[in-house]
């Protein structure tokens, strides 16, 4: 058992101020009296040295401090200070959070000093100094529940602080964690579009640039402005990720009239349907809208072979259903093993949508996605929703 410097020094000076004080005639207890012996001397130093441990032995310590101060009362020696040692033994254990101790100590203090009170044979001169114990023990019994209090009060300000500061870096993880699959997902969609056009372009080229330098050059004309398509999609991308240029719409289906052109361009004749009332659609979902098509165009023209394409948006009240369907020859279990569909279902999730995609009757592939206009739980954006991060 460790004792520490500053609960020894407690002890020395409670001892000492005791000692002091009874031959200083510093207090009266307010009843006969008689000088202090060497067992009034043996009894205020058991009652005070154990003060060193009553941390941590709270309850042995309240036991010794009590029954020598009713002891020491008992035999009739001066003052009142020798009660110190168990009034600090009280206000010790209420700190601490002991409050069955503390209360049990105080009430056996106060019932055991008015009790040798009730049964001396001389009335106690006002204002005796031991009729007064019960204020003091209320007093050390308050003062120690407010100190545990405290304690606890500021235990709970530090876990907090602890706890926020944890947070903030988990958050920070998953923010650059997610920022990352967004990044992904955006080069992924776009890149992967317009090379599969420049592959399918420069095929073309290839092929015809001998029989008929005239369609070659528009095979060429077609490279060049997926090019430029792929380079605005890298340029959109990290603008948004350098804020720098916030007013730029980026994707969204006011662009699907040049997917269009570039799809029916490498031969990919494309009949576009729209039902309902056209409406300007939240940010994130107007983008992940485009994508999707972008997406399901892409995987026509990769995997599908000589086919033509049926687009369809459907504005209904509050959702949009985008469908893409294709005549062609693709291999189902081909698509689904890319990232491409499960890119495109985690963009729909992402805004609180739906997404099937699967072959459809008499050959051919469908694409349908259900997106919600208002109220969607998350963004495609990652600092804006956690979805694709807990995927």
């Amino acid at each position: 058992m460790r004792i520490g410097r500053a609960d020894a020094l407690i002890a020395f000076g409670v001892l000492t101020g005791i000692v002091v004080g009874v031959y200083g005639q510093m207090s009266s207890s307010g009843s006969p009296e008689r000088p202090l012996d060497v067992f009034g001397i043996a009894l205020i130093m058991a009652s005070a040295l154990p003060l060193a441990v009553r941390r941590s032995r709270p309850a042995t310590v309240g036991a010794i401090t009590v029954i020598c101060a009713l002891a020491y009362y008992a035999c009739r020696y001066p003052g009142v200070f020798t009660a110190a040692p168990a009034l600090l033994t009280i206000y010790t254990a209420a700190s601490l959070g002991r409050r069955r101790l503390a209360f049990s100590l105080a009430a056996a203090l106060g019932v055991g000093i008015y009790g040798l009170i009730a049964l001396s044979d001389v009335d106690p001169t006002p204002p005796g100094g031991l009729s007064l114990i019960s204020g003091w023990l209320v007093a050390v019994t308050v003062v120690g529940e407010m100190t545990r209090n405290r304690r606890a009060y500021l235990e709970e300000v530090e876990h907090r602080a602890a706890e926020a500061e944890r947070t903030r870096e988990e958050a920070a993880l998953r923010r650059a964690g997610e920022e990352r699959l967004w990044i992904a997902q955006e080069l992924h969609d776009s890149l992967t579009h317009s090379i599969s056009v420049i592959n399918v372009q420069v095929s073309v080229a290839a092929h015809l640039l001998d029989l008929d330098p005239g369609r070659s050059r528009e095979a060429l004309a077609a490279i060049r402005e997926a090019g430029r398509e792929a380079m605005y999609e890298l340029r959109a991308t990290l603008g948004v990720l350098r804020q720098a240029d916030p007013d730029d719409p980026g994707a969204g289906l006011a662009r699907l009239p040049g997917l269009v052109a570039r799809a029916e361009a490498v031969g990919l004749p494309v009949k576009v349907l729209v039902a309902g009332e056209p409406r300007e659609l939240p940010p994130a979902v107007d983008r992940a809208a485009y994508r999707i098509t972008q997406e399901a165009f892409t995987n026509v023209l990769r995997h599908a072979g000589p086919a033509s394409i049926m687009l369809t948006t459907e504005y209904r009240p509050g959702t949009i259903v985008i469908s893409v369907e294709d005549d062609g020859s693709s291999d189902a279990e081909v698509v689904t093993q890319g990232m491409g569909l499960i890119g495109m279902r985690e963009r729909a999730v992402a805004v609180g949508g739906s997404f099937t995609a699967g072959p459809r009757a008499g050959g051919g592939f469908t694409v349908r996605a259900e997106l919600p206009l208002t109220g969607s739980p998350g963004t495609e954006r990652p600092d804006e929703s956690s979805e694709r991060g807990r995927r």
